[in-house]
């Protein structure tokens, strides 16, 4: 029986890393993608390309040609790709009057333009073989905002709109989409958050400035509370490639934290979103 052919993103750290080598564990043959593995990612680089049935790809993201070039790699190597894991983002933090419009370009043409960039691209081979599973990781700010990180959130809630449009519109053609809401997770992301960086907007909102300090307090506490295990995240994944086509739901929660909010919250939604769109017509694709 052939591999299962998963591509994943944003592999140099974090979820990511631990995507890569829990796939490629199980025997699955894996595509990981980074920027600069000449340069700054080198060592990581080589050393995630030394493990079993993983192929490490220098890809950046956010440009057409480099993206294309990386998936006709795939296709011309395996015929097909079976899974795509949207895994490479990275997050911004504070006043939203405080980030530019540059900050917020780039935030979406990582978070959001570049995963809609690999699925255009996966989409015609996992259509022909009415197979295939798309999985975007989002956040728990992809269904809620909050003072501070509504900047974030935004990215994570067009990420979202974007997969679940897409979950109805492809599942009677054999793929499947399926978003995962990670919590709050002790990995790179907080050293690589970047800041708004106009302080003279600070200023005007000193008054409420103690906060930012309390949620980071907050999210440390959940830490050496809970001790969550990014693994989990990893493991999360590996169990929706495993499900059978058509059995994946829209939405996995994995939040040790806040995780029950998010649960009810989604749940609650779905069934409302349903409700409109088979007033809308669509009886045929919500079920």
């Amino acid at each position: 029986m052939s591999k299962t052919v998963v591509l994943v993103t944003g592999t140099n750290s974090g979820f990511g890393w631990l995507i890569a080598n829990s796939v490629a564990g199980l025997g699955h043959q894996v595509y990981a993608t980074m920027r600069d593995v000449s340069g700054k990612n080198a060592e990581k680089a080589v050393a995630l390309g030394q493990v079993e049935n993983i192929t490490v790809l220098d890809v950046t993201l956010t440009d057409d040609s480099s993206v294309q070039s990386a998936v006709d790699r795939i296709l011309e190597t395996e015929g097909r790709i079976d899974v795509l894991v949207n895994n490479a983002g990275f997050s911004i933090s504070g006043v939203a009057e405080s980030f530019t419009t540059a900050d917020l370009q780039d935030l979406y043409d990582l978070n959001v333009i570049a995963p809609w960039r690999l699925m255009k691209q996966a989409l015609p081979s996992m259509r022909a073989q009415a197979e295939g599973l798309i999985v975007n990781i989002s956040s728990g700010f992809g269904r809620f905002s909050a003072p501070f990180a509504g900047m974030y959130a935004s990215s994570k809630f067009a990420l979202e709109g974007l997969s679940e449009g897409l979950f109805y519109e492809v599942r009677p053609l054999g793929v499947d989409v399926a978003i995962v809401q990670p919590g709050a997770y002790p990995t790179e992301i907080y050293q690589k958050t970047r800041i708004g960086a106009d302080a003279s907007v600070y200023e005007g909102y000193a008054a409420i400035m103690q906060y930012p300090d309390k949620m980071v307090a907050a999210i440390w506490q959940f830490f050496e509370t809970l001790q969550p295990n990014p693994q989990d995240v990893a493991d999360a994944i590996v169990g929706l490639i495993g499900m059978g086509k058509g059995e994946r739901p829209l939405r996995t929660v994995v939040d040790p934290s806040t995780g029950e909010f998010v649960k009810k919250a989604n749940e609650a939604v779905e069934v409302e979103a349903r409700k409109g769109m088979k007033a809308l017509g669509m009886e045929g694709l919500v079920g």
